[in-house]
């Protein structure tokens, strides 16, 4: 079978030559085609649900809408686990599916589960699945900023508000439609809303309630159609415009009139614009900014849409009003180049020390060329099969390829073609004619055709087992395997083809079949050695035992990691603040920290998100913040030889100084792959599994201890579970029945004056902002003016004076109580935990991780009916 595929490629050699050719167009076809990253995307099939509920503390959210949701996912086809946390105003529930689930059809599950369980949950209430991205998601950020001194039209300076405004409405509906763009993310800056600010006083004298206000607001802003008329042949549309347009209108909007007096909003409130609390900042360089995320759609070229969204914005930025810039903060197609730039060095160079070694060794400089060939067809081969199975070409994939591997075959077979061809030569005294030498490169061929493809199959086979990988190891090292895989294949059917063809078509003229200058001077050395070999066996054999037992014995003492990891170029710093730290005080805190790492001449740029963004992909509380480190190029810093792990360490002791805070230092891919897959953003968690969230807490807090005294931890901390401060207004049903009241009307009223309630909107073109009743500020953060808040009695009067109260204060019906309460609930599998993370330096993370095991075992006392469990996104799961 081989003989005749041999005899064949020889006799069609045109054919098979054209066939090669057509193969490597296509092949540079694909390359265009050719998904380029920097690592392997591990990221598990997950959908994130997210649901925002203004107003409810952890433990309600927890009740009332993460334990429905989690609830209702159960029994849903390839579900593997399920992850959440509860934190003030948010839910997030993560559903991670079986590997090679299709996204769109989980999708699909989680959205029918969805719509079932509205009722289940509080009114209002909606739960929203993420964006289809994963971890390698994050493509590009860039900030919007206004220049020192820039104006407006009005003559004053852009506020964050302002900033917050051009991102959604100018910047965002350019780049979300860009191809492979799934989602602008944005945190930062004050979104815009106009307020209006009643003061409980003037709305007594009055006798009016907030309801009174909200509804004026309601009724008097709307267009309303009455249909058409014809008059002349024409049709005239009959409106009666009524929307408010400015912050004037609002003020003249008529609640009630009292006799001859017109009570107008602008009487008893405030109007103004304002903004929603926000529950995340940006800052850059120590001062506060809007920052944007370009989102990558799942399965997309990242490099592809990075280039697209930093094209863009390069429009944008026409777009935008004078001094106003957008500018890119961190764009992952510097790191896919420098990664690229590296694997193509290493992939050069090789194929240029494979050729000059050929001609060394083969004495013949087309046989050499023929044989070089061999590599780049079998890569244009290979990248055809990764495009076509959706293989990206990364650091794993394309550097994994050796080229000696893939000649191998291709130098046995001309290797014995140009020792045939000179030995018939020699033997003939005449070069040999055209049918003689095609006839004798077959015989060659397929005299050594066996032992090559053996060995090339043997190597083939070694890969084999890495498939049988599955999760996250799987997915590391699949684009490795296929691309060793498909390349030594490609290389195996080109040794039967197009090197018997090319030998027998270009290799003419006089052969020497005498060795070169290389391989006599290598036999020289190695010769003596031989012979001597062969007269001292038992010499040898001991030597050969020997050094097999130093071997085991060092190889019993190596340490193990999963991968290493691959140097991104820049730093992910997570700071943490103490939890209940306002968002105020947290960006206050992180200005501090900005202008701190800013001090090292290494670093180009810092910038931070503190919080939670608009889509809550990545949910922090107020007191964390993520900063990212973007450093010069090395041949910049003043000592290029300084290593990154010892500036690492600088800027960590140049942070300890500042007080208030905590630090756990990653990098930008590494730290949101951690995330996503484990849930946490460190090396290591020991999570623990209970019940009862106190005594989780204190557990835990033993595990902290004995973790920090193993050597190689660090930035070894509890999650942060409890702490947050808590304004309760509890009503005393007892007074409540007194007055006639219900804890619905309690409830109602200090809603809208404290979290405020929209009212309707305002439009401005195609611009909207919401309009918002609420408490003046100055009230609302004075809880001396809270307890006076009046409440409406049930009957009251409203219409004149009367001798019965119309309202009574609140602290005459509630008591006001602040207490420390928790700030997060963790769940996973339907049950509570809490988690231990440590990062590890100076040491592999195996041996940490067994010598972790072992303290956990020895020192903690787990209380019955709770366990423990380690988990690593770099190291395959197992108990503690």
């Amino acid at each position: 079978m081989l003989e005749k595929i041999v005899e064949a490629s020889i006799r069609h050699r045109w054919l098979v030559l054209i066939a090669v050719l057509g193969v490597c167009v296509l092949g540079i076809y694909n390359f265009k085609r050719l998904s380029i990253d920097a690592v392997p995307d591990i990221t598990n099939v997950q959908i994130q649900i997210n649901t925002e509920a203004a107003g409810y503390t952890p433990l309600e959210v927890e009740q009332r809408i993460t334990f429905p949701v989690e609830t209702s996912l159960a029994g849903i086809p390839k579900l593997d686990y399920t992850r959440s946390i509860s934190r003030y105003g948010l839910s997030q529930v993560t559903v991670v599916f079986e590997e090679d689930t299709d996204i769109y059809f989980a999708r699909q599950l989680l959205a029918e589960r969805l719509s079932e369980i509205k009722s289940e949950i509080p009114e209002g209430i909606e739960p929203m699945m993420g964006p289809i991205a994963t971890g390698l998601g994050e493509i590009y950020m860039y900030t919007v900023e206004a220049e020192d001194g820039a104006l407006k039209d009005d003559g004053t300076k852009y506020t964050p508000m302002d900033l917050l405004t051009i991102q959604e409405w100018v910047i965002m509906p350019q780049l979300r439609n860009l191809k492979g763009v799934i989602e602008i993310n944005t945190i930062g800056g004050y979104e815009q809303q106009y307020h209006v600010m009643p003061y409980p006083e003037q709305l007594l004298s009055y006798d009016l309630t907030i309801s009174d206000l909200i509804e004026a607001l309601e009724h008097n802003n709307n267009n309303v159609g009455a249909g058409y008329i014809e008059k002349y042949g024409e049709q005239y549309l009959v409106r009666v415009p009524g929307q408010v347009k400015d912050i004037p209108d609002i003020q003249n909007i008529i609640i009630a009139k009292r006799g001859e007096v017109t009570i107008r909003v602008g009487d008893v409130a405030d109007v103004a614009l304002g903004s929603p609390l926000r529950t995340g900042a940006a800052t850059q360089n120590g001062k506060e900014v809007v920052l944007g995320t370009a989102m990558m759609l799942m399965g997309e070229n990242s490099q592809e849409v990075a280039q697209r969204v930093a094209a863009k914005l390069e429009i944008v930025n026409d777009s935008l009003p004078e001094g106003v810039h957008a500018t890119a903060v961190y764009d992952r197609t510097s790191l896919v180049d420098r990664t690229i730039k590296t694997v193509e060095k290493n992939l050069v160079e090789g194929a240029l020390l494979v050729v000059v070694i050929l001609f060394l060794l083969l004495g013949n400089l087309r046989a050499a060329l023929i044989t070089a060939l061999v590599i780049p067809i079998a890569m244009l081969m290979t990248i055809t099969g990764m495009v076509e199975n959706k293989v990206s070409g990364n650091l794993m994939s394309l550097g994994a390829l050796d080229f000696g591997l893939i000649v191998d075959g291709a130098v046995i077979i001309i290797e014995n073609c140009l020792r045939r061809f000179g030995m018939e030569q020699h033997r003939l005294g005449r070069l040999m004619t055209k049918e003689e030498r095609f006839s004798l490169a077959a015989k060659a061929t397929t005299e050594v055709i066996t032992p090559s493809i053996f060995g090339i199959l043997i190597i083939t086979i070694v890969y084999i087992p890495i498939f049988s990988l599955t999760g996250v190891e799987g997915k590391m090292f699949h684009p490795m395997a296929f691309t060793v895989v498909v390349a030594l294949l490609s290389a195996l059917v080109l040794s039967l083809t197009f090197v018997p063809a090319a030998v027998a078509t270009f290799i003419t003229g006089k052969v020497h079949e005498e060795e070169n200058k290389v391989i006599s001077g290598a036999k020289k050395a190695y010769e003596p050695l031989l012979k001597w070999s062969l007269r001292h066996p038992a010499i040898v054999i001991f030597t050969a035992l020997v050094l097999v037992v130093i071997s085991l014995f060092g190889a019993s003492r190596m340490g193990a990691e999963f991968i290493p990891s691959l140097d991104e170029g820049d730093i992910a710093l997570h700071a943490m603040r103490i939890p209940g730290t306002s968002m105020t005080q947290s960006t206050q805190m992180q200005h501090e920290v900005e202008k701190t790492v800013l001090t090292f001449d290494e670093v180009k740029t810092v910038f931070s998100k503190i919080g939670t963004p608009e889509v809550a992909t990545d949910p922090m509380p107020p007191n964390v913040a993520d900063t990212f480190v973007m450093l010069k190029p090395r041949d910049e810093w003043p000592d290029p030889s300084l290593a990154k792990a010892e500036l690492v360490e600088r800027m960590e002791q140049a942070l300890e100084k500042l007080p208030g805070n905590n630090y756990e230092f990653t990098q930008p891919i590494q730290m949101r792959f951690n995330e996503l897959i484990s849930g946490v953003r460190s090396d290591l968690a020991v999570k623990l599994y209970g019940d009862d969230l106190d005594q989780l807490l204190k557990t835990a807090q033993e595990i902290e201890a004995a973790v920090k005294k193993v050597e190689g931890a660090a930035d070894v901390k509890v999650e942060q579970t409890s702490g947050l401060p808590t304004l309760s207004i509890l009503p005393d049903r007892k007074r409540l029945d007194l007055y006639g009241l219900n804890i619905a009307d309690v409830q109602d009223v200090v809603q809208i004056a404290m979290g405020g309630r929209e009212a309707g909107q305002v439009f401005e073109g195609d611009r909207r902002f919401d309009l918002v009743v609420r408490l003046p500020e100055k009230l609302r953060t004075d809880i001396k003016s809270l307890e006076m808040l009046p409440i409406p009695l049930p009957g009251a009067e409203q219409e004149g004076a009367d001798e019965t109260p119309d309202y009574v204060p609140l602290k005459e019906v509630a008591d006001l109580d602040i207490a420390y309460g928790h700030a997060q609930i963790s769940r996973e599998n339907g049950k509570r935990r809490i988690f231990v993370t440590s990062n590890v330096r100076g040491r592999d993370l195996a041996s940490f991780v067994t010598d972790v095991q072992s303290v956990v075992r020895e020192k903690v006392d787990i209380p019955a009916g709770y366990w423990a469990a380690r988990l690593s996104s770099l190291y395959p799961l197992s108990s503690v």
